[in-house]
């Protein structure tokens, strides 16, 4: 526990939320929306790999597990109303 009174999450939990969302990322059946959440946890992480603050780093963390269970919820409904018709980037030439 840090002196402010703030756990701060250990090496393993933030390697964890960072393979779980991109993970999730995986599930988005849209080329588009899969690159840019691949993207967007890709730059988060790096933007935020120097933080040494406690308090900082909670705040980060917890961010992060947000937005994780944000990504769930629309994976699950982009797969709901997805579409038949599959994109060009993800049809393999044969």
């Amino acid at each position: 526990m840090a002196a402010s009174g703030v756990a701060s999450p250990t090496r393993t939990e933030v390697l964890q939320l960072y393979r779980s969302l991109l993970r999730v990322a995986r599930q988005f059946s849209d080329y588009n929306i899969r690159e840019y959440s691949k993207r967007r946890t890709i730059d988060a992480f790096r933007d935020n790999k120097n933080l040494t603050d406690p308090s900082q780093l909670s705040a980060a963390f917890s961010d992060g597990k947000a937005q994780l269970e944000v990504a769930k919820r629309q994976a699950l409904v982009y797969s709901l109303y997805a579409s038949k018709v599959k994109s060009i980037m993800d049809i393999k030439p044969s």
